[in-house]
């Protein structure tokens, strides 16, 4: 059973937020740091925790001005499911997974494998498995594991890299991209 968080914005606020930015293209996202600035600079995410079935699919930022009350509904969707932990994902990773899925110009939400990580969690990953990094930047909330069934890795990690927006690893024997916000490097798990 799919469980949608809903955004607490009206839809009067939405299309006024539309309207006083004047929209004329679709932004494009040619590097993370620079990510949509002036008039028209409309965020979004979609996501699906494969975990718990919860998504969130809506706009987290308007006009360079993070919603606080989205951006919680995102931490929630990807905190730790195992712990029931939640911790505030940082907006540099929000915006690498949304610019990279911009990218990749598809309607499908991404499929979250793994966002906030507790340590006691990362931990009990690292007994199961030596891809795990003992200084993860999933336990402070600057990383995210991800997969798209219409997109292939190497599409998925083309996309991300092209945003320079930190870390990039391409998963194929688990079918799955790691994004974060740390400094820029790629690397094949």
């Amino acid at each position: 059973m799919e469980k949608t968080v809903n955004n607490n914005l009206s839809r009067r606020f939405i299309l006024g937020a539309f309207a006083a930015s004047a929209i004329t293209a679709a932004p494009t996202f040619s590097k993370a740091a620079g990510f949509l600035r002036g008039a028209g600079n409309i965020r979004s995410l979609n996501l699906i925790s494969r975990r718990t079935g919860e998504r969130f699919k809506g706009i987290y930022c308007i006009d360079n001005k993070y919603i606080p009350e989205v951006l919680e509904e995102i931490n929630f969707v990807m905190r730790d499911w195992r712990r029931n932990e939640t911790k505030s994902i940082d907006k540099r990773t929000i915006d690498l997974l949304a610019a990279s899925h911009n990218i990749l110009n598809t309607d499908e939400p991404y499929t979250l494998l793994s966002g906030y990580r507790s340590a006691k969690t990362n931990a009990m990953l690292r007994r199961r498995s030596r891809s795990v990094a003992r200084h993860s930047l999933h336990m402070t909330g600057q990383a995210a594991d991800v997969r798209l069934s219409s997109r292939s890795v190497k599409q998925i990690y083309r996309a991300a890299a092209k945003c320079s927006g930190g870390g990039v690893g391409r998963y194929y024997r688990s079918n799955f991209v790691h994004m974060d916000c740390g400094p820029v490097r790629t690397w094949r798990g």
